[in-house]
């Protein structure tokens, strides 16, 4: 290494997920580096930029890469703040190393490529464990949810959670530790979960630890809710709507999407027992639910807005070719399809993940999203221009644009 480059002569480790993500042959998107037996003052003087307050982590003059000081925690609070950071230049590197979440990321490599492994890493990502480096995981509940999403993300390479780690979060979630999470983390590993490659495996993870009904109790509550065998084989809707996640991981990459596609039936966990397997109703009793959930977790605008569209529209999008054209154009109106095509896209995309998430129907066509389209594109069709030549302002002009688009979609 060149004398000039500014780690020349620091003792400087490569951890985290990029050594994980190296030893499973995957892509490495960005590497974060740990330095022991430094200072603060040592860095900076070396070029290195200071970030947080938190923690002493410096960006790399150079490479912007993250380099953090060997450290250790202290539990100090409840939830993910209540800890004390304390970084020395006589904090070793396994002191480090034994504060991290899972084996998997508990190691690092030197600059001369030497593993370090304390903790057993190297074998467990051999044979395919999330498991908990020590009983310190306890102390951060967020540690529920990054298990969880590691299992998501690494569920095609055959990861599954340690019996013992999963223990620990049970008791983790009876003791109320996840009481203590803050919405906005919550919702940030919620959305980095949909993102992933089998996202299902998130909300599975967290229903067998108990964490789901602590954290998502709108969607646990659709487990061991019935729906009719004739169109969902699969019955129960909670399995529905795992499925219907399936779906729309398959038709999107947006996180998005596949929000407004897993939280669609939120209304039938409200149906009456009495009225089971029938959920009449359900979808204006899946907008107060899907409210609730984005307020408490403070979901972004976007999220919500497609989100209370799919649980008030869907079934009508499915029985679309049957509606009359004034109902057809109330759709596309209560959708602003006509302002928000590509909302519209989306909301349509959704549909198809709930009608093609029923055992048997993964493949099925969906005609009903063409369609949608037909009618936007008829309606669309339509001139103001004649309109406004007529001298029409106002609700007298909007009652004739109405009919109007009411006429072609007719035709």
């Amino acid at each position: 290494m060149p004398l000039s480059s500014p780690e020349a002569g620091l003792t400087v480790y490569l951890v985290g997920g990029a050594l994980r993500d190296q030893l499973l042959g995957l892509p490495v998107k960005e590497r974060d580096w740990v330095v022991v037996g430094a200072t603060p003052t040592e860095l900076i003087q070396r070029g290195f930029k200071q970030v947080g307050k938190d923690f002493p982590v410096f960006l790399h003059p150079f490479t912007s890469e993250e380099y953090a000081l060997a450290r250790t925690e202290r539990k100090t609070g409840p939830g993910y703040y209540g800890f004390e950071i304390h970084a020395d230049p006589q904090v070793t590197l396994e002191e480090d190393l034994i504060r991290r979440d899972l084996t998997v990321n508990a190691m690092a490599q030197s600059l001369d490529g030497v593993l370090v492994d304390p903790f057993g890493g190297k074998q467990d990502l051999e044979r395919r464990l999330l498991r908990h480096v020590s009983p310190a995981f306890v102390e951060d509940p967020v540690r529920i949810l990054r298990v969880a999403r590691f299992a998501a993300r690494y569920e095609r390479l055959g990861f599954q959670v340690a019996e013992e780690t999963s223990t620990l979060m049970q008791q983790m979630v009876q003791n109320g530790e996840v009481n203590a999470l803050v919405p906005e983390r919550v919702w940030a590993e919620l959305v980095k979960a949909l993102g992933e490659e089998k996202p299902w495996r998130f909300f599975e993870v967290l229903r067998t630890c108990g964490a789901l009904a602590k954290l998502f109790p709108e969607i646990n509550a659709l487990w061991g809710v019935p729906q009719p065998e004739k169109y969902h084989a699969e019955v129960d809707t909670g399995a529905h709507a795992m499925l219907v996640l399936r779906q729309a991981t398959r038709l999107s990459p947006l996180p998005l999407v596949r929000f407004a596609a897993l939280t669609h039936d939120l209304g039938k966990a409200d149906s009456p027992p009495n009225q089971w397997p029938s959920h009449v109703g359900h979808e204006e009793r899946g907008v107060h639910r899907v409210q609730e959930l984005c307020k408490r977790y403070r979901v972004p605008r976007e999220y919500h807005d497609l989100a209370m569209l799919v649980a008030r529209w869907h079934t009508h999008c499915h029985r679309i070719g049957g509606s009359r054209p004034h109902t057809q154009l109330k759709v596309l109106e209560s959708l602003d399809a006509f302002r928000r095509p590509e909302r519209f896209e989306q909301f349509l995309i959704a549909c198809e993940s709930d009608a093609r998430g029923r055992l048997g129907k993964e493949e099925a066509p969906y005609p009903q999203a063409q369609q949608m389209r037909d009618l936007l594109k008829a309606a669309s069709s339509v001139p103001t221009e004649p309109l406004v030549q007529a001298g029409l302002t106002g609700k007298a002009f909007a009652e004739a644009l109405k009919e109007k688009r009411i006429e072609a979609i007719r035709s």
